[in-house]
Order: structure tokens, then sequence, then C-alpha cells
């Protein structure tokens, strides 16, 4: 959101520039504070409960081992038992929300058959569960937001498919985001499409996510944003923050050529590649939608030399961050449920910050209806550098569907982690600041009528 300082500095600015329209000018600058909160995202949002958080996690730990090489035969599916009643349960529940609305939703399963490797011993079934809320729009529908969570879970031992691996916090945290997201976003209707996602195999090297991702790839997909949360749960131990959760999106994608890294570092783009992008854009939906839980952005892929499936999406040229609590605790992960010395190891509801859970799925919901509610975003973004200027010339094209009412430039310091300033310019698909691109990074968002924003581009240099 523009502070009163920073709307002051742009007037001035302008003033000094001499530019023509001033008044204009001052009045874009007034509209463009901070994106709407659209009302009926904001009762969606309400919708989320802390109830329905625990319910669905206390059941996804009752399926007692949801290890990806657990149990999945008919026998075990039938006694609640495996990971292959967790994907049934799943899937029953996607079709409930789906009868709700009166069958809006499309429910399907990506099956396929892992080779063996080292932490998979024998050729094994996964199942992707999944639910699309397909798009109103014929241009927008093709433009996918998508949010998952992983349903199986582990305990010390790989291998171990049988002994408790209840998995309450990771994943069945942010299982039940996507869950969560599913049953009160359904219930509206969005220009774009959104899938809710579940998927198996994480725990042995992000298999599911990874099929899932090149089959969307091979499908030809417009996804423009996942949103993965994995580990989402508040666990309840000293020094937990419940008033942030980490954002987590890499900066230089690995879909780049060589040439194209070392323009992006000789531009200092590094830090806005795609899926850094997404990451602001859902701090900034959390400042409009005044969410109780705040996202906290982290400049890097990933925990410390660690992964998540969000990077499957990366590795297939999506943009993909991973939402996560603010502190883990390590005692409660990949253990057996046991007590020693006094501690108490294991995944269990127990250690939950179900308030916590449905706060963050507020965050994710927010992000994911705004996302499909807003227009595409602008097309071959340019920033002018065929002549020294202090001034800076940006200019676009507007989206495929045809829906932008307008258009925002946004921009910051080079060292600044969030945008610092935007400025509201009509339907112009050029503009004119006065502001130096040597000093700043800018971006542009679409907005349609109704004040909802696309994701911002960064531009491109053009020469």
């Amino acid at each position: 959101m523009i502070r009163k300082l920073e709307r002051f500095t742009v007037v001035l600015a302008v003033l000094a520039a001499g530019l023509p329209g001033m008044a204009a000018q001052i009045q874009k600058q007034a509209e463009a504070d901070a994106p709407i909160s659209d009302p009926e995202i904001t009762a969606a949002l309400l919708r989320i409960s802390e109830e329905q958080a625990r319910s669905d996690i206390e059941k996804l730990a009752g399926f007692e081992n949801r290890s990806t090489l657990s149990a999945q035969d008919g026998k075990s599916i039938a006694a609640g038992r495996g990971i292959g009643a967790a994907r049934e349960w799943i899937r029953t529940e996607f079709e409930r929300y789906s009868r709700d609305c009166g069958g809006c939703l499309e429910v399907a399963a990506d099956t396929f058959t892992q080779p063996a490797g080292s932490r998979i011993p024998a050729p094994t079934v996964l199942t992707n569960v999944y639910a699309v809320l397909k798009g109103t729009n014929p241009e927008d529908q093709k433009r996918i937001v998508l949010v998952t969570g992983h349903y199986d879970s582990r305990n010390s031992t790989n291998e171990n498919a049988t002994d408790p691996a209840p998995g309450a916090n990771d994943d069945a945290s942010g299982t039940t985001v996507s869950l969560e997201c599913a049953r009160v976003l359904s219930r509206l209707k969005f220009p774009g499409t959104i899938i809710f996602l579940a998927v198996a195999g994480e725990e042995q090297g992000l298999y599911g996510s990874r099929h899932f991702a090149d089959l969307a790839k091979s499908q030809g997909w417009d996804i423009e944003a996942v949103l993965n949360n994995d580990i989402v749960g508040g666990d309840k131990s000293p020094g937990q923050n419940p008033q942030l959760v980490r954002v987590f999106s890499a900066g230089i994608p690995e879909t780049l050529t060589e040439a194209e890294i070392r323009l992006l570092a000789s531009l200092g783009g590094e830090n806005d590649s795609a899926s850094r992008e997404l990451a602001r854009y859902i701090v900034q939906t959390a400042r409009a939608y005044q969410t109780e839980v705040s996202p906290m952005l982290e400049f890097r892929l990933d925990r410390y030399l660690r992964g998540g499936d969000h990077s499957s999406f990366n590795q297939a040229g999506y943009p993909a961050v991973r939402f996560t609590e603010f502190r883990e605790n390590f005692t409660r992960q990949h253990q057996n449920v046991r007590a020693e010395n006094g501690i108490e190891y294991g995944d269990l509801p127990k250690f939950v910050d179900f308030d916590y859970v449905a706060k963050v799925a507020r965050v994710n919901a927010a992000t994911l209806a705004s996302l499909a509610a807003a227009p595409g975003s602008p097309q071959d973004v340019k920033l002018e550098t065929r002549q020294l200027a202090n001034d800076s010339v940006l200019d676009w094209a507007a989206p495929a569907d045809g829906r932008a009412a307008g258009y925002v430039v946004l921009w910051r310091a080079t060292s600044a982690p969030d945008w610092e300033h935007s400025q509201a310019v009509g339907k112009a698909t050029r503009v004119t600041l006065p502001v130096s691109k040597d000093n700043v990074i800018f971006a542009v968002q679409a907005v349609d009528g109704a004040g909802h924003r696309s994701r911002p581009i960064a531009p491109a240099p053009a020469r």
C-alpha cells in the first residue's frame, strides 16, 4: 500500500518534471493506493474455519501411515489404513464439494507407476488427486492458478510403511489448505481457472509434483501461479510466530540459457523472477484483505539446502512458491511416535495450531481468487534503453482476454525487497515516468473494471 509520504514523493517528481496533465497524474496516483478487496472474496475467506481444518487434519492423521509405500489395496482402503484410503477420502471430499456447487468441479486423478529408485524399493503406483474449477471466460479460462499440498507422510525410516506416520503438520496441514480453498472458492465463479491439488510421493523425491508439472507442460497448460503449502501447521512449541508464514521463492529460473542469465545479471534482475513477483503479489493481496497471518518474503528456493514440490513446477518453467510456518520443530517431523527423555516425538494433530492453518488457508484463497478474478498480465513489457535519459519509458501490449480496464506501474529501489510506489496510468500502454531506471526496478499490472490486479510483470530492455 502506498503511504502518504510515498504519494507526496511521486507528486513532487511530477511537478519537477513539468509534465502536462499534472492534476490527472495526481488523481491517478491517489487511485493506485492498493489493490481492492472484493466483497465476495472477503465473504469466502470468512467461511474458512478452524473447526474444518481440525477435522481434515485429524482425518488424514487417522489413516495411520500415509507413506507412498504404504497399503493401497481394497481391503486396506475399506479399513481406513494407508495412502490408498487417504487418496480415496480426498477424492470423495472434492466430489462432495462439487455436489454442493452443482457439479462445478471436475474431479480427476493423475495415476502413474514410479520406477524403483533410491527411496522407492519397487515400482510403485502413485496418484495425484485434483479438482478443477474451470474459468467462465473463454480466453481467461486458459490461465490457471494452482494450490497444492502433499498427502503422503513418513516416520523415522522411509521404508517403514506400517508403523504410525500421522503426518499432521507434514503435510496434512498443506493438504487441508488445498481442501479448504476448494470448499469455499468452489461456491464462486471466476474468469480464470483454479486447480486444487493433493500430490503423493513428496517424501521419496517430489515424484508426484514432478509428474503433474510435466503433465501440465506436455499439455501446454498456462499455469501462472503455483502455491505449495508444506508444513503450515504452526507447530505449538516455543519460538513459533503465529503472525507470520514464510513464502519461499526462487530467483534465477532454472530454465534460462547462459546468455539469458548474463543479461539478467547485468540488469540486476535476479530478484525479479516470475516466482518472486508472485511472492510479492501474495504480500500485496494479504495487505488488501488484512489477513491475520502476514507473508514473510524469503528470497531463496526453499529452506537451506532443502526442497519441496514447488521446485518441480519451477523446473517446468512455472512461477511457484512455498508456504511454510515460521519455525519448524524437528522432533515432530520424520519421527517415530514415541517419548524419550521427557521429549515427545512424532507429527501428531495435538501439536498443530488449527487456527493458524485456517489463517494460512485464507492467504492462499485470497491469492487464488484475486489472480483468477484479474485480467491476464500485460504482454511484452519493455523498458526503453535506446537513448540515455533520466526519465523512464515503458510500453506493453494488452492481455489477450481484453478485460484490462487500465494498468498500474510499480517500482521500488533496487535494494528494496517489496514494491514501494505505484502509479495508475489509465488505459495507456506506453508511459514516461520521471524516475531513473538506473535506480529502481519496474513492473506493470493489468487492472479490470472492478479493480482486480494481475500478477506484476517486470520489463525486458528494448534496445
